[in-house]
């Protein structure tokens, strides 16, 4: 297990952390001053600004992208919402090769018209199936650019709005069905990394009985993301209350433990949702704050 003791090279800042921030470029030259070597941008803070003005601030300080947030959302009411959330998607790969991320994230999405607050079907198992063949599809056109995607499979509790995949073995499960490594072509090239893996947030995944066994089940091929932030007891918010890590009650070092003896030698992520707390700090304080608790919890 690497020592990040001495200092913060394998911290990544997810910029959803720095949202009180305001816009992406005041968060990205933040991380600059404090020496962060990557970050994981979110579309909607892209789009504020430009693409392009993203690229030239990444170029300009020698970011690297840990990965991009997000694609996903495949469920829809009618076809025509499934063929929108498709082209949204092809969209999302092609942000995410201009900005040389190491994946696009999937949040896969959950029943039809949930998140919008009209339910339009209570199927679960149907859902899944859209999620599946949204991937698929994805998959294809991500595959001919060279982007990889990573699905990030969600708490339960976001099961009926935001993913209806809420374990690793059922990311897994999607992978090897969309996605098969046969172990002639690993042992070929076995550093090589596959089209399809997963993003492992111990936010969403701590809980998980089976979790050290899935690490191991995913290797280095599959393990593609790894984010950080702690499960505050109480939670006040399900969403917009996650805690700086070691806050909470999450054993996050040794799930990095599962994760790097599985092969993952990429980012720890930091990404925090803080409505109450962490988005209402000056900037400089929650990055201060990230590196001193990547080095000592993480």
């Amino acid at each position: 297990m690497r020592d990040f003791s001495a200092d913060h090279r394998w911290l990544s800042i997810n910029t959803a952390t720095l949202r009180g921030a305001g816009r992406l470029d005041t968060a990205i030259e933040a991380c600059a001053r404090h020496g962060v070597r990557a970050i994981s941008p979110w579309r909607d803070q892209v789009a504020e600004i430009s693409l392009a003005r993203t690229r030239e601030l990444v170029r300009t300080h020698g970011l690297a992208l840990s990965g991009y947030c997000r694609g996903g959302l495949f469920t829809a009411v009618d076809a025509a919402g499934r063929r929108a959330a498709l082209d949204d998607n092809r969209r999302a790969v092609d942000e995410a090769k201009a900005l040389d991320a190491a994946c696009l994230v999937l949040v896969v999405g959950g029943l039809p018209g949930a998140l919008a607050g009209r339910v339009a079907s209570k199927d679960l198992a149907a859902a899944r199936r859209e999620v599946a063949d949204g991937i698929a599809a994805t998959l294809v056109y991500a595959r001919s650019v060279g982007m990889p995607l990573a699905i990030e499979p969600l708490h339960p509790m976001y099961a009926a709005e935001r993913a209806c995949v809420n374990t690793l073995a059922q990311a897994l499960d999607l992978c090897e069905e969309l996605d098969p490594l046969s172990a002639d072509s690993l042992a070929d090239s076995p550093t090589a990394a596959a089209a399809l893996g997963v993003a492992v947030d111990v936010y969403h995944v701590w809980w998980d009985p089976q979790l050290e066994a899935q690490i191991a089940r995913a290797g280095r091929h599959r393990l593609m993301a790894f984010h950080v932030c702690d499960w505050l007891v109480p939670t006040t918010d399900l969403l917009n209350d996650r805690g700086m890590m070691g806050d909470g009650v999450i054993d996050i070092a040794r799930i990095r433990g599962w994760v790097e003896q599985a092969g993952f030698a990429g980012y720890s992520e930091v990404e925090i949702f803080s409505s109450g707390n962490w988005w209402k700090r000056p900037v400089d304080e929650v990055i201060a704050t990230c590196i001193e608790r990547h080095r000592r919890v993480v």
